[in-house]
């Protein structure tokens, strides 16, 4: 039996590609510096993931050959089954939480089961050998070690969500290879799907038909941008694997597939990920239209600046040619279409220069102005602004 899911390779291959060059490119263009962030990033998610380790050993029940030796007995053989050498610890933990998971901490591997599953199927105790197996296969598959190398290509579109998707349907086959009969797979999927009572009058046949539901657009597209496969599906596929035969799914939506390409994997659902990526759009709005409108407005202000040191010089030699100043743009020989678009420039009483620039919010003129005053015989100009920010101002006239 082949306990590797067809698409798991291939995706994982692409994504250490892409996370590979994505870590050499980051190293380099940071001088080596990003080491010491990732350095400092490691130290504080193991101070976070030690409080979980922690309430585990503290609180958790240790499953041994003295505690829960049924329990420990399965866990041995399932590890046998998959050729799992190193036996992980493995807990048994009360929550409200209905299901198991696999975790790992400074190089150990932990196993918790939650006392919910175990209650839920105590009158067809093998069935824990799925989630046994299913968590095993996380650890055998190596999925938790390579959890952080990985993450830059698990954040793209559409990859991220297939390759966890892929390993879900890996980690299935293994919980399949750990059980003894087709029996156990259903009851443990059920309970998950029916909860820890009514999974045993649940009618499996009726379940699996509701596959037929996942072609459409709405139900592809939360797949799709999703890391778990739909429940049906997975009872579908386990149970093929144990008889030995192909399962066939619909195909999803084409929109779906279209817009998935756009939703970053940020989320366990489309739906949070979709949420996630509206908000970092409204937050890159916020920041980057303001500051495309300051951009606009410094480079018309720049523009205006630049125009008006010729106009100035033209000023100064009318001034000193004629002994008076020049009353009008049109006493120096321009027409209005000589300027650049969306800037005025006007001359005022006694040669001051005016170019209005655009308004401010109160519909006020805002102006870039240059003031000459006579000292002895030199013209000395002043450069300053009219309702326009200081910050916006060319470093000479502030």
């Amino acid at each position: 039996m082949d306990l590797v899911y067809k698409h798991e390779k291939p995706l994982f291959r692409i994504a250490i590609i892409l996370s590979t060059l994505f870590w050499i490119a980051l190293t380099i263009g940071t001088f080596g510096i990003l080491l010491i962030y990732l350095l400092l990033g490691y130290v504080f998610f193991l101070f976070a993931h030690s409080a979980f380790i922690s309430h585990l050993k503290g609180t958790g029940v240790k499953i041994s050959a003295e505690q829960y030796p049924d329990l420990y007995e399965k866990l041995v053989n399932s590890c046998n089954k998959i050729g799992l050498d190193d036996i992980p610890e493995a807990y048994l933990l009360r929550t409200d939480f209905f299901n198991a998971l696999a975790t790992k901490f400074l190089g150990r591997h932990f196993i918790v089961l939650f006392t919910d599953v175990v209650d839920a199927l105590e009158s067809q105790p093998s069935a824990v050998d799925f989630y046994i197996g299913h968590e095993l296969g996380h650890i055998h598959r190596k999925h938790l070690t390579w959890n952080a190398f990985i993450l830059p290509a698990m954040v793209l579109p559409l990859l991220g969500s297939a390759l966890r998707r892929a390993e879900e349907y890996t980690c299935d086959r293994y919980g399949v290879a750990c059980c003894q009969s087709e029996d156990d797979i259903k009851a443990a999927i059920s309970a998950i799907a029916a909860g820890d009572t009514r999974w045993k009058s649940m009618n499996v046949q009726s379940y699996l038909s509701q596959i037929s539901y996942t072609n459409g657009f709405w139900m592809s597209f939360n797949e799709l941008t999703s890391d778990y496969p739909w429940l049906t599906k997975r009872m579908a596929s386990a149970l093929a694997l144990s008889r030995n035969e192909h399962v066939k799914h619909p195909r999803r939506h084409f929109f779906a597939w279209l817009l998935s390409c756009f939703i970053p994997r940020f989320g366990s659902t489309g739906a949070a990920s979709l949420l996630v990526t509206l908000m970092l759009i409204g937050i890159l709005a916020a920041i980057s239209i303001p500051a495309y409108q300051d951009y606009q407005e410094r480079a018309l202000i720049s523009s205006a600046y630049a125009t008006t040191q010729i106009v100035k010089g033209q000023v100064t030699n009318y001034a000193i040619s004629n002994e008076e100043w020049p009353e009008s743009m049109q006493a120096l020989g321009y027409s209005s279409e000589q300027f650049p678009q969306n800037i005025e420039i006007s001359i005022y009483q006694n040669g001051v220069i005016g170019a209005k620039v655009g308004e401010d919010k109160m519909g006020e003129g805002k102006y870039l102005v240059l003031e000459p005053t006579i000292n002895e015989e030199d013209i000395i100009w002043q450069c300053y602004g009219e309702n326009v920010p200081q910050k916006q101002l060319p470093q000479e006239c502030r």
